[in-house]
């Protein structure tokens, strides 16, 4: 189920905004992450994942979750130390077509030292804020009411 992100996410999925990771299960189910700014929102709210290694193992676990419908995730931090957690399935791997030449024509322009393996395009499902002060308070929340009588 594809949902709409906030305005908050928003802003830091734009480039340079926050430092981006994403992260995918191997074949095992060892997770395997990747930090990378390329990441972003295209025009219809589906978040873009810049491949640039086609045999790397990003590629291979975001291929998997493709094929066997998993989840993978993306956390954002924020320049103030906000973090944010979005989940997510991938949609689509673009390796042709008008799309991905775009996406080709940026990463390379006026570089001879890179190349553009998959444009990912993956459907945000859910988010959640991970700030430390956020997730103590939301856990508080969950807890019986503390008790001196012990």
């Amino acid at each position: 189920m594809t949902i709409q992100l906030n305005e908050t996410l928003h802003a830091l999925l734009e480039p340079g905004a926050s430092v981006k990771v994403l992260a995918a299960s191997s074949e095992d189910g060892t997770p395997h992450v990747v930090f990378d700014d390329s990441i972003h929102l295209d025009e219809d709210g589906r978040i873009v994942f810049l491949e640039r290694v086609e045999h790397s193992r990003t590629n291979r676990s975001l291929l998997r979750a493709l094929w066997f419908n998993r989840n993978v995730s993306l956390g954002l931090l924020a320049p103030d130390g906000r973090s944010f957690q979005i989940r997510g399935k991938p949609h689509r791997a673009v390796i042709s077509g008008p799309a991905f030449e775009k996406y080709y024509r940026q990463v390379t322009a006026g570089r001879e030292d890179t190349d553009l393996s998959t444009v990912w395009l993956i459907e945000p499902e859910s988010w959640i804020e991970e700030t430390y002060e956020v997730r103590r308070e939301t856990e508080e929340k969950g807890r019986l009411p503390r008790s001196s009588s012990f």
